[in-house]
């Protein structure tokens, strides 16, 4: 399962832990978007043709439904408050489920025209939301529901923790995909899926971003889908047919793990947050690594 290519793998010691990945749950039709809620110890994931979050919990081993229909929703995080933000690919906008279970649009047009598909998002822990915005999900009505765009483009946008104003963040992408903050939030990272590369950008106090340039190019045929990061500062991405890639900080591929199907989606999660949770086609697999991931979202311990 594991496959060295540098020895910074094997050094780094990414290549320990499990040595074969638990199946949690098979029978989603497209399994996307994990993410691991550590206050209640599951795992949500999209289930986005059968639009349906499903949900796992870690001391029993239970699945079910957390919520149907789910607007054919995709990325999933959480905010600086430990509130679900989801990515609904259907309904074409970025929500936030608050505590008591109702539903705050955040995002679903820009400069008056509707978003594509939100496809992921991060959010910092001043509460600015990032999020990616691929045509994916008006493509056909298998992921969302068949539409033009009223963009024309497939872009990276800001939400204005003040203001609530959707802003552009950054263009030119083809598909933009996976999006996630570095642990001081300093940088941000940008998987492009139809460019087959991950883009990153500096980050200034305001939200603007600046300095874009290539962090890594897949290899020929590989495409990106989303992307997370561990504590040692190496990055790891879902790449589809070709498993989940480590990338050094320096952005050298220097590892793989292989796994049955169409590697979609990753998250780190568990007490420790060494868990790798993976979803691969229709199956939610689960790999307990020696590497610690960094959390989706920094949430604030202190509410003032």
């Amino acid at each position: 399962m594991y496959e060295v290519l540098d020895e910074r793998f094997r050094t780094g010691r990414c290549a320990s832990g499990d040595r074969e990945p638990e199946v949690l749950h098979t029978g989603s039709r497209w399994a996307e978007g994990p993410l691991y809620l550590p206050a209640w110890r599951q795992l949500i994931w999209s289930d986005i043709p059968n639009d349906r979050i499903l949900r796992w919990d870690e001391a029993t081993g239970a699945v079910g439904v957390f919520r149907a229909p789910a607007g054919h929703s995709n990325g999933n995080t959480l905010d600086r408050l430990g509130r679900l933000v989801t990515c609904e690919q259907g309904n074409r906008r970025v929500t936030r489920t608050e505590p008591d279970g109702t539903v705050t649009v955040l995002a679903d047009r820009y400069r008056g025209n509707r978003l594509n598909s939100p496809n992921d998002a991060v959010v910092r822990s001043d509460g600015t939301v990032w999020f990616s915005d691929p045509d994916f999900g008006i493509l056909s009505d298998y992921e969302g529901h068949r539409a033009e765009s009223e963009i024309g483009a497939c872009n990276l946008y800001r939400i204005d923790p003040a203001t609530g104003e959707v802003v552009l963040a950054a263009d030119g992408f083809d598909g933009p995909n996976g999006v996630i903050l570095s642990p001081d939030e300093s940088r941000l990272y940008v998987s492009d899926t139809r460019a087959a590369r991950i883009h990153v950008f500096d980050v200034h106090p305001d939200g603007a971003l600046s300095g874009r340039k290539v962090f890594a190019e897949a290899p020929a045929g590989v495409h990106f889908d989303n992307i997370r990061l561990d504590t040692g500062g190496r990055l790891w991405a879902a790449a589809l047919d070709d498993g989940v890639h480590c990338y050094d900080p320096d952005g050298t591929l220097i590892g793989r793990l292989r796994l049955p199907g169409r590697v979609s989606n990753i998250a780190f999660g568990g007490p420790k947050n060494n868990r790798m949770f993976i979803t691969a086609t229709s199956t939610l697999y689960s790999l307990v690594m020696s590497v610690t991931g960094v959390p989706a979202s920094k949430i604030r311990k202190n509410r003032t």
